[in-house]
């Protein structure tokens, strides 16, 4: 497909994550953030995680032509020779408008822009686009580069060659588009986990079982690689409950009304491995503690 240029950002773990396999796969891709110290820490993740690739036979290309089409930048101007932005910002609606208002005068016309929303519909964050008909979800699950489904979303003013745009990216990326035609808060997949990941918190606030035997649970019974508890400390619980609370405020459906032991948890700044305890609690390198 005609896409040579991507813009992301964000470089927080889905930007970082958009820009390695969108560099895996040969895509030359700027990553914007606010600050250069993040950006540096970004880059270094990236390489550490496509080393691994490299070690596994999964890449085969080298680290040094994968990390050579990564381009770090604290200013938007690239992004006026960019063919796909894909924004991976915090999850509040007026942080994507702030973004988007930039994009919206620097891009090209033909530029397809994109949000790795998790929970916000996307009509809400084309609202202060002068060409929604060239906005979609490309909702990515972390971490990006192991994992194969991206959602592929409309809003209301979605043109056709848009949202097939989106899914001959995800397929040029090697990954499976999920398509989700009716644009609403959380969209398909996140909607039925996040009932269950508050299910799991709401069993751990009920004493019915430890956070552990939850997670193993889950891991032995339904063959996930991580339970909803381990997941939820890697994803950082402050990002779980402003997706939450979005699908909560959107729908005023009180089955996606945050947990309290949640909202306890990030009130304290037990945020998970990025602080060093969420449901559990980990050392300085982000292994866990036994």
């Amino acid at each position: 497909m005609d896409i040579n240029n991507v813009f992301v950002v964000g470089s927080g773990t889905m930007g970082r994550g958009i820009a390695q396999v969108c560099a895996q796969k040969g895509i030359s891709v700027t990553l914007c953030d606010i600050s250069q110290e993040m950006l540096n820490k970004a880059v270094h993740d990236i390489s550490w995680s496509v080393s691994k690739f490299v070690e596994k036979g999964k890449v085969t290309e080298g680290i040094d032509a994968v990390m050579g089409r990564i381009n770090t930048s604290t200013a938007y101007d690239p992004a006026a020779d960019a063919d796909l932005v894909i924004e991976a910002v915090f999850e509040k609606l007026d942080v994507k408008h702030a973004v988007f208002e930039k994009l919206d005068r620097i891009t090209k016309e033909t530029t397809i822009l994109a949000s790795n929303t998790s929970a916000i519909p996307i009509t809400q964050i084309a609202a202060v686009l002068s060409r929604p008909d060239k906005f979609v979800g490309l909702h990515f699950f972390n971490p990006v580069p192991m994992l194969d489904a991206v959602e592929v979303i409309r809003g209301v003013a979605t043109s056709d060659e848009t949202a097939q745009y989106g899914v001959d990216f995800v397929k040029h990326l090697g990954k499976e588009p999920i398509t989700v035609n009716r644009d609403i808060a959380g969209f398909i997949l996140n909607r039925i986990n996040m009932l269950s990941n508050m299910e799991a918190m709401r069993l751990v606030e009920q004493g019915v079982a430890s956070a552990e035997d939850i997670d193993k649970g889950m891991r032995f019974a339904f063959g996930r690689k991580m339970g909803p508890l381990e997941t939820s400390d890697l994803v950082g619980l402050e990002v779980q409950l402003m997706a939450y609370t979005n699908v909560y405020e959107e729908e005023r459906d009180l089955r996606f009304y945050p947990p309290s032991i949640l909202r306890r948890k990030v009130l304290a700044g037990h945020l998970g491995r990025k602080a060093g305890k969420g449901w559990y609690e980990y050392n300085a390198d982000g292994s866990r503690k036994k």
